[in-house]
């Protein structure tokens, strides 16, 4: 079976010279993967015929756009006067079956805007959330919501638990992921009713919910899904990249202060290229929309070649995991359950 992926060629930061670079190299690396490269056609022409010898070409359609969806544009206007913009084609591609799966490094707002438009949500689900990894001493974490919803009620987390838990089941072979409530204590007593009622709920159900677990907890590794509302849980992702970049940071600051300290970090060169290694976002880049009919994954914005690479894997596994029509089977047989 071939996996078709369509990539927003022209979205993000730096558009077709990371978006078709990363391709290409996803295109050697599956062999049962298609590509619409959706764009500007004469700039992605002029980036592949950097690749005159490739024996990719019939592997790869190229899907012209004669729109860009701006990183600082209104998801309002993205939505009404960019029908032709690159992601919205690109999303339209998912939508009339050509392609299995979409990613986009462009602007977030639009891409959940244009997407909720088009593919429309999975029956039973209100809002869709959005689902990245988290590194952890142990691995790493699958956390939701990243920021797409605010104010969640205790309904909407017990909807994204169910999502992630069927996502993060088959994308990493787990029978029952366990799943975590982030909250500001472990106790039942602790946090804000609302908190509190989605517990309660969540007990109730027939997911492998474990408890209450701290911002701390996030990277010990110790539950496979943890459940936030987005206000909280974009923080916390934000905080992470700070932290990662103010100890790289001061890593190299200490190991450059003078002589002696460039000649220690000389001889700790591989622990220092295991230890970035250990952090390093491009690992982690690709953030699932969960929720929608059809699979989405958003790129960070910035992201360079390899990390846009690990956001067309993570499409590419999860539409050969067909994730959308999972979890469209799950919600439809609880509603029928509880009918």
């Amino acid at each position: 079976m071939t996996i078709k992926v369509s990539i927003d060629a022209s979205g993000g930061d730096y558009g077709i010279p990371v978006t078709i670079v990363a391709g290409i190299k996803a295109l050697n690396i599956f062999q049962d993967l298609h590509l619409y490269f959706v764009g500007n056609e004469p700039s992605i022409i002029t980036e592949l015929d950097k690749y005159p010898s490739n024996m990719l070409n019939s592997r790869y359609t190229i899907i012209h756009a004669s729109e860009v969806v701006l990183m600082n544009e209104s998801p309002a206007i993205a939505l009404r006067k960019k029908k032709d913009s690159s992601m919205r084609i690109a999303i339209n591609l998912v939508k009339t079956f050509k392609a299995d799966a979409c990613v986009s490094a462009g602007n977030t707002g639009a891409l959940m805007a244009i997407s909720r438009f088009v593919l429309r949500t999975i029956k039973g689900i209100a809002r869709p959330a959005i689902m990245g990894r988290m590194p952890t001493i142990t691995g790493h974490t699958h956390m939701l919501d990243l920021g797409a919803n605010v104010d969640s009620k205790p309904k909407a987390l017990v909807e994204f638990a169910t999502m992630g838990s069927i996502a993060v089941k088959h994308i990493e072979n787990i029978g029952s992921p366990t799943i975590g409530l982030l909250n500001i204590g472990e106790e039942d007593m602790k946090g804000s009713e609302k908190i509190r009622k989605a517990a309660t709920l969540l007990k109730a159900s027939n997911l492998n919910y474990v408890g209450f677990v701290e911002g701390n907890d996030i990277y010990k590794g110790i539950v496979d899904l943890i459940v936030c509302d987005g206000f909280e849980g974009n923080i916390a992702l934000k905080a992470s990249e700070g932290v990662a970049s103010m100890m790289e940071h001061y890593l190299k600051q200490a190991f450059t202060k003078n002589l002696l300290t460039k000649l220690v970090s000389f001889i700790a060169i591989p622990v220092l290229k295991d230890f970035k290694s250990s952090l390093n976002p491009d690992k982690y880049n690709g953030a699932s929309l969960l929720g929608l009919r059809g699979i989405v994954v958003k790129s960070h914005g910035s992201a360079n070649i390899d990390s846009f690479l690990t956001a067309i894997t993570e499409a590419y596994i999860e539409a050969h995991a067909k994730i959308s029509d999972k979890i469209s089977i799950q919600i439809s047989k609880e509603l029928e359950h509880n009918e």
